[in-house]
């Protein structure tokens, strides 16, 4: 990776689109310009480098010149970062008021409370299956249902999901047909 592809990433970890971290480095190495011949440098259209020039100007990051043609520079490095975290802080600012308003006036409403909805997830892999079940395993309590092809539930068996059905059972769950505990293997005539 060059300096110029980490210099680009670091931009835009720092909140910066791909083509504002491009536009501004290059104006950073190169020096002012207009819009054209950045356009052409980067290999993009002058709308395109406009609307990039206008996100950064608002953040503080270029600043256009008075003169016609309008040349575009780029800020120092310290002040375009400092003007880019400070309008970070004003917007997560903004979002905090935001929030406050919306817990106030969600005091004020009478919001049904959330009723128990019963939900299912249709496992179309192996890797799904284990991912999913392993966690609820270590949280049954009372009945455990798992509808999956026969050959599914014996690959799972290999991740775990006996133990589990032991531990299950040493708890005091029941193992059986007309258990706590079941699992429905379906076979190929009943998919």
């Amino acid at each position: 990776m060059t300096s110029d592809d980490e210099f680009t990433r670091r931009l835009i970890g720092f909140g910066l689109s791909e083509k504002e971290a491009l536009l501004y480095l290059h104006l950073l190495k190169y020096g002012p310009k207009t819009p054209s011949p950045l356009a052409k440098s980067l290999h993009t259209y002058r709308e395109d480098i406009h609307r990039t020039l206008t996100s950064l100007i608002e953040k503080g990051m270029v600043r256009p010149s008075l003169d016609a043609p309008t040349v575009y520079a780029a800020t120092d490095l310290d002040t375009a970062l400092a003007s880019a975290l400070q309008k970070q802080q004003s917007e997560l600012r903004e979002m905090e008021e935001r929030r406050r308003a919306l817990q106030e006036l969600s005091q004020q409403q009478r919001f049904r409370p959330p009723e128990e909805v019963s939900t299912f997830k249709i496992i179309k892999s192996i890797k799904e299956l284990i991912a999913v079940s392993m966690p609820l395993l270590d949280s049954l309590q009372e009945e455990w249902l798992v509808a999956a092809p026969a050959y599914l539930t014996v690959v799972a068996s290999l991740f775990g999901v006996n133990e589990a059905r032991m531990n299950l059972s040493s708890a005091g769950g029941r193992c059986g047909p007309s258990s706590t505990f079941r699992i429905k293997l379906l076979s190929r005539c009943e998919r």
